[in-house]
């Protein structure tokens, strides 16, 4: 019931107008976003870095409905993977299409995402494309076939396992080798299309887990980059436990070692678990969102954990 309440005040003009000017709001979404500024994510990324961890920057944005504002958008990508190279902190960069003008005009999009990519090439450095809901995913993967046709190598995708047609675009995507990191999904989506129960959702995430880690071998490429600037072919991204485990067993029976499996969790969430996978000698990476663009991203974090709603309710009525 709460993660399908604050999915839909995710989407709400009126509850980002009322919530954002509480000053409490950012207090609580300050755990889960670095900060407003390129100084506040670099200065987290550092902070990761020390402690063995790599990232994946996000500056926060999504559905661009004008050409300039998508520009703008695709300028502060270029501008934060410049930052990244001069500070000489270990990070790649996640984007989302939608931002980019994918539902403005999807020309507009490509060429955003070449800009993007070309400079990332200059820095040696990796985009990750995001998956948003499910209206989209058609298009988003077609402009990421594209990009590879175009000869970009420096990018991957994400792959929501609860969508039934996950399966699928796996098994397609295994022809062009592509680098994928698999989530559970965080849109509240119909059950036309998407399985409504944890438990079947879990079981689609072990089966594309195995299948990643299959094509993998397969393609012969799984492991990590030394210096963090490319993931392994198989990044799996979850703070669910069984399903991490199932992913070590896999990769076990399939005889890799621990550096083919790259694990990405959130920022704000399950330090202990970062840390216990960085000792076992896993790659990991961690998501750090940033920017002024926080609401929507704050709500889906608190429709993935309702115990934070208490947290905000207590701080209201202080004020």
């Amino acid at each position: 019931m709460l993660r399908t309440v604050f999915i839909s005040l995710s989407k709400a003009s009126w509850a980002q107008k009322a919530i954002t000017r509480q000053p409490f709001a950012w207090k609580a979404a300050s755990r889960f976003v670095a900060g407003e500024t390129y100084a506040d994510a670099i200065r987290v990324v550092r902070q990761l870095n020390s402690r063995g961890i790599q990232a994946s920057l996000d500056y926060l944005g999504e559905n661009t409905n004008n050409v300039e504002a998508a520009r703008e958008a695709a300028e502060n990508v270029i501008s934060l993977l410049s930052e990244i190279q001069k500070s000489e902190t270990r990070s790649n960069v996640s984007i989302k299409l939608s931002q980019l003008g994918l539902s403005v005009d999807e020309e507009l999009c490509r060429n955003n995402l070449a800009r993007i990519l070309k400079e990332a090439v200059k820095s040696n450095n990796f985009i990750r494309i995001d998956m948003e809901d499910a209206t989209t995913t058609t298009q988003t993967l077609n402009v990421y076939r594209w990009a590879l046709e175009q000869g970009f190598e420096n990018l991957g995708v994400v792959i929501q396992a609860y969508l039934f047609r996950s399966e699928k675009d796996v098994s397609d995507l295994a022809n062009c080798n592509a680098k994928i990191r698999l989530v559970k999904g965080a849109y509240k989506e119909s059950k036309d299309v998407a399985y409504p129960k944890k438990k079947d959702v879990d079981a689609q995430f072990d089966r594309l887990t195995e299948a990643l880690i299959n094509n993998s071998v397969k393609a012969g490429k799984v492991c990590a980059s030394e210096d963090g600037r490319t993931p392994p072919i198989v990044a799996i991204a979850s703070h669910d436990e069984k399903r991490i485990q199932w992913a070590q067993q896999t990769a076990r029976r399939y005889n890799l070692p621990s550096r083919s499996i790259e694990f990405q969790l959130l920022y704000g969430i399950r330090r202990d678990l970062q840390e216990k996978l960085v000792s076992a000698g896993y790659p990991v990476r961690v998501y750090v969102p940033y920017g002024t663009h926080w609401y929507a991203y704050f709500m889906r974090r608190l429709a993935e954990r309702p115990a934070n709603v208490w947290f905000i309710f207590s701080n209201y009525l202080r004020n």
